[in-house]
């Protein structure tokens, strides 16, 4: 249960070690918490402050993994972290990055060094201020289109996938689970099977409850984390990492081509995490950040969109949710047909937390297979070939070039997107494509029908909202009413 990141992980380890899977998601998949985060790959250089150094480890270890797994919608970006004088020693930087340059190995990316601001181009849109700084790597992740690929691959391997599925009834009765799943067209589909696995995320709470009818061992807490977007402040590749004054962490990263994307926040949430928004105090607090750096002011009236989600992170009773842990937590119940519930968990780690999960599951299921992620590509990732140590994410650029060679007819705007969105699965979308009369009508800008019908039939996209903001950005650059035009077009075809 969950089509999150976490869920969609696991189905994929679970189908690929030679399991019968079924993944049932209420909405979309990464409709929540797994398309709103900071689409960052990162060890989290800010745990090292709570002296989290094993987490670290792990996701810096996961970063060069998955660098090598999806080199399409996962690439190195370089952060500029400019100097407060007011704040944090740079001997105290300094010693931090040194740390994180040698926590796990890096094949990919450069290491720390200090910078002189003046005359850099990440200085130029800054305060004069800001002379000094320092420059690290990381990596960027298209998280919802991370969720999907892995549903995908899941589902090449035997797995049975289901969107907007609704989980109705659970009941546990010997050695098996049953289930009667509430399709949105009115279907309903009745499952038996050996195990459940909860990875629902801010609601793994409530279904462990449905289920047993026990409250948890482990309590949650949901932390809304909400991001801003405005057009861009600067004209370059590098991302900032702020240090605010409160000792909080806030990004400012390339959005898009045209935008710049700031976040995140950091606040206790109660409700339903399907009604979660930014508030007004958020907005003002990401905008006084940006303003505080940025040498052109921003204000909320600059915000052409936000986006929150809500994370759901193991209650370790940490006074200021930003200091909460992001490590992950399984609970095993056993008291028959087993049942592992997912608690916490952050977006970098997922590839790890699914091995880990489906390894505590195996041998109740009398599985042997061994764990096989680490050395697999993700679908469109083959770049160079199935092997993920050959050639990769460095030489993204050499690939593009030679596909450039076979899809001359493409506008260069949207050959660029394909290569990102889809990597060599882009044959797939353009398979009877010859010419731009082979693509069909644009049905909004940038935006052509054989397209739409490969995220139909291929991504389980069924909504305007689907493809124009998780499985691409598009609304983004689309004029007024796109979304409506998409929508009425998807209800005619």
């Amino acid at each position: 249960m969950g089509g999150g990141i976490n869920g969609a992980g696991i189905a994929r380890d679970a189908a690929g070690r030679g399991l019968s899977v079924v993944l049932c998601e209420k909405d979309d998949l990464g409709a929540h918490t797994s398309s709103a985060s900071s689409k960052l790959i990162h060890g989290g250089l800010r745990y090292l402050e709570h002296y989290e150094f094993s987490l670290v480890r792990k996701a810096l270890r996961e970063r060069e993994v998955l660098l090598r797994s999806a080199p399409h919608i996962i690439w190195p970006l370089r952060f500029v972290m400019p100097h407060d004088a007011g704040q944090r020693p740079a001997w105290l930087i300094r010693a931090g990055l040194w740390l994180y340059d040698r926590l796990a190995r890096r094949e990919f990316l450069p290491g720390s060094e200090s910078l002189k601001l003046e005359g850099h181009p990440a200085g130029e849109a800054l305060k004069p201020e800001f002379r000094r700084g320092f420059a690290y790597s990381d990596a960027w992740v298209d998280d919802a289109r991370l969720v999907v690929l892995c549903a995908m691959d899941a589902r090449e391997r035997g797995a049975t996938i289901l969107t907007r599925t609704l989980c109705g009834p659970l009941r546990r009765e010997g050695d098996f689970w049953h289930a009667r799943l509430l399709h949105d067209d009115g279907r309903r589909t009745d499952v038996r099977a050996r195990c459940l696995v909860n990875a629902a995320g801010p609601w793994a709470e409530s279904v462990r409850q449905m289920a047993t009818g026990v409250p948890a061992d482990h309590a949650l807490r949901l932390v809304k984390g909400s991001h801003i977007v405005v057009p861009k402040l600067f004209d370059h590749p590098f991302a900032y990492i702020f240090q605010h004054r409160d000792k909080r962490i806030v990004f400012a990263l390339p959005y898009e081509t045209d935008f710049t994307l700031i976040g995140t926040t950091d606040v206790d949430f109660s409700g339903s995490p399907d009604a979660v928004a930014i508030g007004e105090a958020e907005t003002a607090y990401l905008c006084d950040v940006a303003s505080h750096y940025f040498s052109k002011a921003v204000t909320p009236v600059d915000v052409t969109w936000s986006y929150s989600g809500v994370r759901p992170i193991v209650d370790d009773h940490a006074a200021d949710p930003a200091q909460a842990t992001r490590d992950f937590r399984f609970d095993y119940d056993d008291a028959g047909a087993p049942l592992l519930t997912v608690w916490g968990g952050k977006i970098t780690t997922f590839r790890k937390l699914a091995e880990e999960a489906v390894a505590r599951i195996a041998p109740a299921l009398g599985n042997t297979r061994g764990p096989w992620t680490a050395g697999a590509v993700l679908p469109g990732g083959d770049l160079f070939g199935a092997d993920p140590s050959s050639r990769g994410v460095l030489e993204y650029g050499e690939w593009l070039r030679g596909m450039r060679l076979r899809y001359p007819f493409l506008p260069l705007d949207v050959f660029r997107r394909y290569g990102r969105a889809y990597g060599t699965r882009m044959t797939r979308v353009l398979e009877h494509c010859k010419s731009m009369a082979d693509m069909g009508p644009e049905i909004v800008p940038g935006l052509y029908a054989a397209e739409v019908y490969y995220l139909t039939t291929q991504e389980w996209a069924t909504t305007a909202q689907d493809i124009l903001w998780r499985r691409s950005k598009l609304a983004l650059h689309a004029p007024p009413g796109s979304e409506g035009i998409l929508a009425a077009w998807l209800a005619n075809h």
